[in-house]
């Protein structure tokens, strides 16, 4: 077997590591506050508040993101579940993969 062989041989037996793992990784529940990942933990519209920045952000094209201390993961999901929570510390319930969180579920924390 020449040497390419073996690399794509490889190759595709990480891949399928990877995929395997992924779909058997049990959902996380992260907490932290719902902000936009251009503004991250400062805002930065003088006089709004943090909800009204995070919503006019992302309407302009910023993605919903969930701030923890300095971790900052982008969410996937409906956007708009996701903004009834813009500024609120919250707990989502979903999947991490490569620093975004796919969302299954939010719910407020107090």
């Amino acid at each position: 077997m020449n040497i390419r062989k073996l690399w794509q041989l490889l190759t595709l037996a990480l891949i399928n590591l990877t995929l395997v793992l992924t779909v058997v990784a049990d959902p996380q529940k992260v907490t932290g506050v719902i902000s936009d990942d251009m503004c991250r933990q400062k805002h930065m519209m003088p006089g709004h508040s943090e909800a009204d920045c995070t919503r006019a952000c992302v309407k302009a094209g910023s993605k919903y993101a969930l701030v923890v201390g300095d971790k900052v993961y982008v969410l996937k999901g409906d956007p708009k579940q996701i903004g009834e929570f813009a500024g609120k510390k919250v707990a989502v319930t979903g999947d991490l993969i490569k620093g975004s969180l796919a969302v299954q579920s939010i719910s407020e924390e107090e």
